[in-house]
């Protein structure tokens, strides 16, 4: 079977959808030009955001995920008795809005200032081997203690365990109003309140406590809000580990995965499963904007970062690991950042 890029025709295919070997219209009146490599970039927030395609000829185009692109199809000339078999085209997320722009950190910025996107190789032909997580069962859900007070006199009680504490004050202030948990701003400071109150106030208790308000939440569909209960289920996880109450961090990690196992359609989870695969193989670190900070003496950057970086390795010591970072590499990692950020 032989196939002549000469003989193409015009159609659209949504960026999220191109494959190594595509014919696509660059910007411009020139020809299609077939596709040798593929990037996927997600946002600051790990969705799916940017094609980044490199051509034949070595150029280089970057495409929103959502949009759709001009390609060309090569005519097929069957030889004797081929025939043509039709590929499915891998299915990206859809993202709203616009193309986002790539933000390079300077030396001294903190990552309030300035977060890098996050880049994925282009997914392998053949999907990884990932094993599923199953829904905890109601005696496992059990291990997580009820709440005896509302969210707002749990988050009061930690305050008042911390007198004096600023950061502590800050959030409890605004929470004790009202716990509003459609709201992505008040899950943000719930997650932050209990990573303060276990990395810097050294107080695990206070900190399961204020996280459960958020561990026992669904995943609704909303990746914003979810990230809050995310981090919330990762640290809790590791609190427990440290507290020797492994079955309960258990049920923390099966939250946290179950996500991953929500997608029915066969196709969809296995290339859902392939790009969840990259990103723990893969994960951002931030090492270049901790040693940026560190060669220019900005401790509260190196800080911010390294918490960043902590939150990462939570992240992925609650999935077990990946391919490249064990369980075992994993736990020596977060004790090492552990003990830079409360130094």
């Amino acid at each position: 079977m032989t196939h002549s890029p000469a003989d193409q025709q015009y159609r659209e295919k949504q960026a999220g959808a191109l494959q190594i070997g595509d014919y696509l219209f660059l910007p411009g009146d020139g020809p299609a030009e077939e596709i040798t490599h593929i990037e996927l970039e997600h946002d600051d927030f790990g969705v799916p955001a940017l094609i980044l395609v490199t051509t034949l000829d070595g150029g280089k185009v970057r495409i929103a995920i959502g949009s759709s692109v001009p390609v060309g199809e090569a005519a097929v000339v069957p030889d004797d008795d081929d025939t043509l078999a039709e590929e499915p085209a891998l299915l990206a997320e859809p993202v709203s809005g616009g193309e986002p722009d790539a933000v390079t950190p300077d030396a001294g910025d903190s990552p309030a200032e300035a977060v890098p996107a996050v880049v994925v190789p282009p997914l392998p032909a053949v999907a990884p081997t990932v094993s599923g997580s199953t829904a905890p069962s109601p005696e496992q859900l059990a291990l997580i203690p009820e709440p005896t007070d509302s969210p707002e006199d749990v988050v009061a009680a930690a305050a008042e365990a911390h007198p004096g504490r600023n950061g502590v004050a800050v959030l409890s202030d605004r929470l004790v109003k009202g716990i509003n948990t459609k709201s992505g701003s008040c899950l943000r400071d719930l997650s932050d309140l209990a990573h303060d109150l276990f990395i810097e106030l050294r107080d695990p208790d206070h900190a399961l406590a204020v996280a459960d308000i958020l561990n026992v939440l669904p995943y609704d569909g909303n990746r914003d809000r979810w990230m809050s209960v995310e981090r919330s289920l990762a640290l809790s996880s590791f609190i427990c580990r440290e507290l020797g109450q492994t079955e309960r961090a258990e049920v923390y990690d099966q939250l946290l995965q179950a996500p991953d196992t929500i997608e029915t359609d066969p196709f969809k989870a296995r290339i859902a499963a392939k790009v969840r695969q990259r990103g723990l193989n893969e994960p951002n670190l931030y090492d270049k904007e901790i040693f940026r900070s560190i060669d220019n003496g900005n401790r509260d950057a190196e800080r911010e970062w390294r918490l960043l970086r902590l939150e990462t390795l939570l992240f992925l010591r609650s999935h077990g690991g990946s391919n490249t970072l064990g369980v075992g590499e994993l736990d020596h990692r977060i004790a090492n950042e552990l003990e830079a950020v409360r130094a």
